[in-house]
C-alpha cells in the first residue's frame, strides 16, 4: 500500500513539473510581448503615422474662426476748423471666417509626404531590428541560465564524488594501500571542486539576474526546461541563407529606405527656393463698428504668390547638405550590402562548425564516462589504479561535460544567429503566438 502511495505522489511530482516548466518557446514569447525596448518601438510605429498625418494635413485646406469685443470711449473729438464735435462710445464686435488653402509650394508638400510614408516603412524596419535583437538576447538569456544550472549541478556532483574519495582515500591509508601524499592529493582535489562549485553558484544567480532582465522573472530556476532542442526551418545552403537575406534582413531594409528618404529631402531643400502660392478667403461681420456705421459685413478672396529671392545663403546651403547626405546614404548602403553577405557566410559557418564541435564532444563525454567508470572501480578495488588516476578522470569527466553543455548552448545560439542574419528571427517566422 505505501508503494502505491509513494509512486502516485512521485508521478503527481513529475506532472507538475512537466506542466510547469518553462520551454524555450514560452521564454522568447514572454520577451517578445513584454521587453520594455521592445514595446518601446512599438511607440515609434504610432508616432510615425502620426507624421504622415501631419505631412497630409499640408494638402488640405486650414479654416480659422475667430472673433473680437472691444470698447471705445470717446472723451475728445476735434473737427478739422478746431470746433468740438459730439461722438458715442462704441462697442464693435466682429466675427469672422477664414479659409486658406495652398496651391503651390514647389512640390516639397508631395516630397515631405513621400518621405513620411517611407519613414512608417522605416519605422517598422527599425521595429523587426530591435525585434531580431531581443529575441536573440532572450535565447542568449534562456540557453545561458540553462548552461550555468547544469554547470551547477556537475560541479555539485563533482564535489560529492571528491568528497567520498577523500574517504576512500583515508581508508585505504588505514590498510596502508597508499600514502599520505595520495590523501592529501585528494584533500586538495576536492576543495578545488568546492571551490568550482562555488563559482558555479555566483555564475548560476548572475545568469538569472539576466534572464530576469531580458525575459522577466522566473521564481524557481529547476522549472527551466533544460532541452534546448527546438524546431527551426534553418535554410539549407550558404547560397539560399544569402538570397533569404537581401529581402529580409532588416539593416539591409533599413539602409535602402535611409537612402529613398535622401532624395526626398533633395526635393524637399529644392522646394525652399521655389515660389509658392495659396488661396485665402476670409468673410467677416462687425456690429456697432463706429459713431458712423453701425454694421459692416465684409467678403475677401486674395490670391498670394511669393519666391524667395535671396536669404543669405541658407536655403542653398541646405540644398547642398542634403545632397551630401544623399552621398553618404548611398556609401552607406553599398556598404550594408557587401556586410550582408560576409554576415550571413560567418554565421553559416559558425553553425556548421558548432555542429561538428557538439557531435565530437559528445563522443568525448562518452569515452570519458566509460574511462571514468573503470578507473574509479580498479582504484575502489585496490587493482593498481592511483589517487591521481582518479583524479585525473574526474577531471577530464567534469570538463567534457561542461564543455557538452557549453556546446550545446553554442550550437542553438548559431541556429538563432543565422536566422537573425537572414532576417527570419521574428514572432512571424518562429510562430510564437
Amino acid at each position: 500500500m505505501m508503494k502505491k502511495i509513494f509512486l502516485i505522489i512521485f508521478f503527481l511530482v513529475f506532472l507538475t513539473k512537466a506542466v510547469s516548466a518553462i520551454t524555450i518557446s514560452e521564454a522568447l514569447l514572454k520577451a517578445y510581448k513584454n521587453n520594455p525596448e521592445l514595446n518601446a518601438e512599438r511607440e515609434n510605429i504610432e508616432i510615425s503615422k502620426q507624421d504622415l498625418n501631419i505631412s497630409r494635413s499640408e494638402f488640405l485646406p486650414t479654416v480659422t474662426l475667430s472673433g473680437s469685443r472691444s470698447e471705445e470711449n470717446t472723451e475728445k473729438l476735434t473737427n478739422r476748423d478746431g470746433t468740438t464735435s459730439t461722438g458715442r462710445d462704441v462697442s464693435p464686435e466682429t466675427q469672422s471666417i477664414i479659409i486658406e488653402q495652398k496651391l503651390f509650394q514647389g512640390f516639397a508638400g508631395v516630397a515631405s509626404f513621400q518621405k513620411n510614408k517611407i519613414g512608417l516603412n522605416l519605422a517598422e524596419a527599425n521595429l523587426l531590428k530591435i525585434e531580431q535583437e531581443i529575441l536573440y538576447k532572450a535565447i542568449e538569456a534562456y540557453s545561458g541560465l540553462v548552461l550555468a544550472n547544469k554547470n551547477f549541478s556537475i560541479n555539485k556532483k563533482n564535489v560529492n564524488l571528491f568528497e567520498r574519495l577523500v574517504e576512500t582515500s583515508r581508508a585505504r591509508l588505514e590498510r596502508d594501500q597508499i600514502t599520505l601524499s595520495d590523501v592529501a592529493q585528494a584533500e586538495a582535489s576536492s576543495a578545488e571542486a568546492k571551490a568550482k562549485f562555488i563559482n558555479s553558484k555566483n555564475e548560476l544567480n548572475t545568469s538569472k539576474l539576466i534572464y530576469e532582465k531580458v525575459i522577466g522573472a522566473i521564481p524557481d530556476i529547476q522549472n527551466l526546461d533544460d532541452n534546448l532542442n527546438i524546431d527551426l526551418q534553418i535554410p539549407e545552403s550558404l547560397n539560399e541563407s544569402i538570397k533569404i537575406s537581401k529581402t529580409n534582413n532588416p539593416e539591409l531594409i533599413i539602409a535602402k529606405l535611409e537612402y529613398e528618404q535622401s532624395e526626398k529631402d533633395i526635393k524637399i531643400a529644392r522646394g525652399d527656393l521655389s515660389p509658392s502660392a495659396k488661396l485665402s478667403i476670409e468673410s467677416s461681420k462687425t456690429n456697432d463698428l463706429s459713431a458712423t456705421f453701425d454694421e459692416k459685413d465684409k467678403e475677401t478672396i486674395m490670391a498670394t504668390m511669393s519666391w524667395p529671392i535671396f536669404s543669405g545663403g541658407k536655403n542653398t546651403a541646405s540644398l547642398k547638405k542634403s545632397k551630401n547626405l544623399k552621398n553618404r546614404k548611398k556609401l552607406l548602403l553599398d556598404y550594408a550590402i557587401k556586410s550582408n553577405d560576409t554576415s550571413v557566410a560567418s554565421s553559416w559557418s559558425n553553425l556548421k562548425s558548432s555542429m561538428s564541435f557538439l557531435d565530437s564532444v559528445k563522443l568525448q563525454v562518452k569515452a570519458a564516462e566509460i574511462a571514468n567508470e573503470g578507473i574509479t572501480l580498479e582504484y575502489e578495488t585496490g587493482l593498481g589504479r592511483s589517487t591521481l588516476d582518479v583524479m585525473q578522470s574526474n577531471s577530464i569527466l567534469l570538463n567534457s561535460k561542461v564543455s557538452l553543455a557549453s556546446a550545446e548552448r553554442n550550437f542553438i545560439l548559431s541556429q538563432f544567429k543565422l536566422l537573425q542574419a537572414v532576417g527570419l528571427l521574428n514572432n512571424s517566422y518562429l510562430k510564437l503566438q
